[in-house]
C-alpha cells in the first residue's frame, strides 16, 4: 500500500500549530505505548484528551468514551487502535470538528485513508507523533 502522507516539514508545521490531541485507545497503564507517547506530548505542552470507554481518567484528565463527547475543537485525532478499527474511527472523526487524522506507528488502513482524503482531510498513518515531534522541533 503506498498512501501519500504529508512531508516531515508539513508534519512539523501541523504539530507547531496544533494544541489539542484526542487520543483514541489511550491506556491508563504507564507501560503501554499510548500512555508513554501521550505523556511525552502532554509534557511538551499539548492538551491530551483520552478517548477510551473502559478507563476513568488518564494523565490527570477525565476520559471520554467517544470522540463525539469532546467539547470544542480538536486539532489532531491520534489513534492507538488496531488497523481493523481505523475505518470506524475515521467515520466517527467525520462527525466532529477535527483537523488531522493520525494513526500511530504500525497502523494503516487504505479504506479509512480514502474516506478522509476524499473529503479533504489531512491523514497521517504509520508514524509516531512523539518521534515526529522530536524530529521537527
Amino acid at each position: 500500500m503506498s498512501l501519500a502522507y504529508p512531508s516531515r516539514e508539513e508534519i512539523g508545521k501541523i504539530l507547531k500549530k496544533s494544541k489539542r490531541i484526542a487520543v483514541v485507545g489511550l491506556s491508563d497503564n504507564p507501560q503501554r505505548t499510548s500512555y508513554m507517547v501521550s505523556k511525552a506530548m502532554q509534557d511538551a505542552g499539548y492538551e491530551i484528551i483520552p478517548v477510551n470507554p473502559i478507563v476513568e481518567e488518564v494523565l490527570g484528565v477525565k476520559a471520554v468514551s467517544s470522540l463525539k463527547e469532546i467539547e470544542g475543537h480538536v486539532d489532531i485525532v491520534n489513534v492507538f487502535r488496531r488497523s481493523e478499527h481505523l475505518y470506524d474511527v475515521a467515520k466517527e472523526f467525520l462527525e466532529i470538528d477535527a483537523d488531522i487524522y493520525w494513526a500511530q506507528l504500525g497502523l494503516e488502513d487504505e479504506k479509512a485513508y480514502n474516506l478522509l482524503k476524499d473529503k479533504g482531510y489531512t491523514v497521517i498513518m504509520d508514524r509516531c507523533i512523539k518521534v515526529e515531534h522530536a524530529l521537527t522541533k
